[in-house]
């Protein structure tokens, strides 16, 4: 299993970074906004075929870096390594993937914590607002300097659903086919609000000091606490239960403070917590899961239905989970009935897993053979 073990390394042996060719203005951002310059970090596998005709982007969700799978130049398994390799789902043997640190975020890529070079100082919350579409932009920018012009697919998962989509509709006839998994044509009330605590526990913490902190005074605690909301929301209740019910912690792991940790399930989520705030930007977070509340189809036109009118792909395969109460199957099924509304063939596939939301990182049984039969039904 490879999925909170490995998503927020960023794996220095085999990433590259690129400088995306812009023009005098930078690069030019969807609310308005401009970046005098764009570095993204990205990892590959396989070749690009001599037409250029097979390649594959794998956008991420909010916090994985570009390490979505091994290679010779990095053998540690990536985030996504059931999926990506010789052979598998996304079969590296015929496909050259390319995965991205995403804009604004805190692996490799510009973001809040990059220096603007127009002032020599870190940007911090200075860093312009970041949208899903400038994640788009951003990996399209990128396949170009990869020598790549139209895309052979996108791919992504949660919010990298959601960038996959943007793609196919700001770059129309760029790309053949779309892969989206458990993203949304919008985000929920629901959503929003839990991603909002989030935002507001990581504020709320006196070290963030408005988002000028230094690397020892980080908001560690808002960052640990912001973390825990999103990982009981990225389960089950039921895979919860199956996997700790109420299994209490050994008397050698409690603490003896008062309202201590006496659960497995608390020993856990602090365990994730601890890791996941060690190794990622608290800026960063908040710039990307704002991303995801801001997406809206709509305003790709005049409605969601106009919005997705602007795709113009061979196929799309949108895939949704049982369980999944971030992004659940009616948001699925709604991408793909606008899809099919609006002249673009679509496959749905509607996956019963007790993973809930992260089952796309961790249930292979499940996922790869849905993905490898599409793509290969695209050669």
């Amino acid at each position: 299993m490879a999925d909170e073990e490995n998503a927020y390394t960023f794996a220095t042996t085999a990433t590259r970074q690129v400088n995306l060719g812009l023009d005098d203005d930078g690069f030019k951002m969807w609310r308005g906004e401009r970046l005098p310059e764009v570095t993204l970090a990205y990892e590959s596998w396989g070749e690009l075929s001599a037409a250029a005709d097979n390649a594959i982007i794998i956008f991420t969700g909010l916090s994985p870096s570009a390490h979505a799978a091994s290679s010779p130049l990095d053998p540690s398994p990536g985030w996504w390594e059931y999926m990506i390799g010789p052979g598998k789902a996304i079969d590296t043997d015929r496909f050259f993937v390319v995965c991205a640190n995403s804009l604004g975020g805190c692996y490799g890529s510009t973001g809040p914590g990059s220096i603007n070079p127009e002032t020599g100082q870190c940007y911090g919350a200075d860093f312009p607002d970041v949208t899903v579409e400038d994640i788009a932009s951003s990996g399209y920018h990128l396949m170009r300097e990869l020598g790549v012009g139209k895309l052979h697919a996108a791919v992504g998962s949660s919010m990298g659903g959601m960038s996959s989509i943007a793609y196919a509709m700001q770059y129309p006839g760029e790309i053949n086919y779309v892969i989206s998994i458990s993203a949304a044509t919008r985000a929920l009330p629901l959503t929003i609000a839990l991603r909002s605590l989030q935002r507001e526990i990581i504020r709320s913490d006196p070290d963030w000091n408005q988002g000028r902190y230094g690397d020892d005074s980080k908001p560690l605690v808002g960052m640990s606490l912001a973390r825990k909301l999103g990982l009981v929301s990225y389960r089950a209740a039921d895979e919860w239960n199956s996997k700790f019910d109420r299994s209490r912690l050994p008397a050698e792991k409690l603490s003896g403070k008062r309202f201590g940790h006496e659960f497995e399930i608390e020993n856990y989520l602090e365990y994730n917590a601890q890791k996941f705030t060690n190794s990622f930007d608290p800026n960063s977070y908040l710039y990307l899961s704002r991303t995801m509340d801001w997406f809206d189809i709509a305003e790709h036109g005049d409605s969601l239905d106009d919005g997705m009118s602007k795709l113009d792909v061979r196929r799309a395969l949108v895939v949704g989970v049982t369980t999944d109460i971030l992004f659940p199957p009616r948001q699925q099924r709604e991408i793909a009935d606008l899809m099919q509304a609006t002249g673009t063939a679509v496959d749905y596939v509607e996956i019963d897993s007790v993973n809930g939301h992260d089952a796309f990182l961790i249930d292979d049984e499940h996922f790869s053979p849905v993905v490898k039969k599409f793509l290969d039904e695209s050669l």
